[in-house]
């Protein structure tokens, strides 16, 4: 199925619903409930929330994620043109352009992999025959830009601290030079300065290339270093919407989550 790109955004939902397998023949759980919003090329949406609100759930839909159980029931969401509801063979191209960090990717990487193969993995997956040298400098120059060293490429994900595995999950998200990324808890792990060369790595996508960024956080100051639209999510539902913490549109069941976030 052909797909059009919308050369001005990069993700357009339209009262997009998502529903996860309970289990134990129970019926699906309705997690995302008709959320609307678009997010243009260039910026970043900021997703807030308390736990269960559906953020994640929705992150993994939109970066195409293989999530058991997880399923678009309801509406439309495009990502890059590409529909997340049934997305048939463009699904390939759904991972190819956007990257995807995922809640707590530092402590989810492969323990059999070491770090160069862990980062060069979305390339050797999908092509086998990929100039080893080439792969090696892109590997290094992604290395270099999340401050850390060279060195680490032969050792293993659990020889790493906490804070250098999240920039490993981070580098292995950007290998491809995705159009968007979806980052569930980006900064998780990171002190002071990895996390400036974290926010200089997506600020210097954003302002080369035009990459969108999709963050589940409940980080006031994310949205601050990143600039950031933010859409309040609760119980599946979008209750806010605005850019920065300031200019949110509150809706009369919002009340709760203003004092969530003034917090």
């Amino acid at each position: 199925m052909s797909h059009r790109r919308d050369p001005d955004v990069a993700i357009r939902c339209a009262d997009l619903s998502v529903a996860r397998a309970s289990g134990r023949g129970a019926a699906p759980v309705r997690v995302v409930d008709g959320i609307a919003f678009t997010l243009p090329h260039g910026r970043t949406l900021a997703i807030f929330g308390p736990t269960g609100a559906g953020k994640s759930s929705l992150a993994a839909v939109l970066a195409g994620a293989d999530e058991p159980g997880l399923a678009v029931i309801g509406g439309e969401g495009h990502v890059e043109g590409i529909p997340v509801r049934r997305p048939g063979r463009a699904h390939r191209t759904l991972t190819y352009v956007t990257g995807y960090l995922p809640q707590g990717a530092g402590a989810r990487l492969p323990s059999r992999l070491t770090v160069a193969e862990v980062i060069g993995s979305p390339i050797t997956s999908r092509d086998r025959r990929v100039n080893q040298r080439a792969l090696a400098v892109r590997v290094a120059t992604l290395l270099d830009e999340m401050s850390l060293p060279l060195g680490v490429t032969s050792r293993y994900p659990y020889e790493l601290s906490a804070g250098m595995r999240q920039r490993v999950a981070l580098a292995r998200a950007l290998v491809l030079e995705p159009r968007v990324l979806v980052a569930d808890d980006l900064f998780a792990n990171l002190d002071v300065d990895a996390r400036r060369t974290v926010r200089e790595a997506i600020v210097r996508r954003r302002d080369g290339y035009g990459m969108s960024t999709l963050v589940v956080t409940n980080d006031i100051e994310a949205v601050r270093e990143l600039d950031a639209d933010v859409l309040v999510m609760r119980a599946g539902h979008a209750v806010a919407y605005g850019h920065g913490v300031s200019e949110l549109l509150w809706t009369p069941s919002g009340e709760a989550d203003r004092r969530l976030i003034a917090s």
